[in-house]
């Protein structure tokens, strides 16, 4: 059980750490969103994919345990353009 915290607090704070930085370079503010939805989630399907399963097979593979790291990096990659959005709305013109 505590592995689980610690992997969903270490993937929340990676997901926003990069959300942030790719906010401030980029200057947008839902791009790590969109980033993880179009290509970190499709990847790590893929990488657990199994060619001898069947595709229910392999949906149904994945546990309360392996989702839990996945939504913790999307709500990391929320808040990351959430924030960015309210220092912009606060004044500060770097972000």
């Amino acid at each position: 059980m505590l592995q689980i915290i610690v992997a969903m607090l270490l993937f929340f704070v990676m997901m926003f750490g990069i959300g942030f930085i790719l906010n401030m370079l980029l200057k947008t503010t839902w791009f790590p969103i969109y980033l993880f939805v179009i290509v970190l989630l499709p990847l790590g399907i893929w990488a657990t994919w199994n060619e001898d399963a069947s595709f229910v097979e392999n949906f149904t593979a994945f546990t309360f345990v392996d989702m839990l790291p996945a939504i913790a990096a999307l709500v990391g990659a929320y808040f990351s353009g959430w924030t960015i959005r309210a220092l912009r709305r606060g004044g500060y013109k770097m972000f």
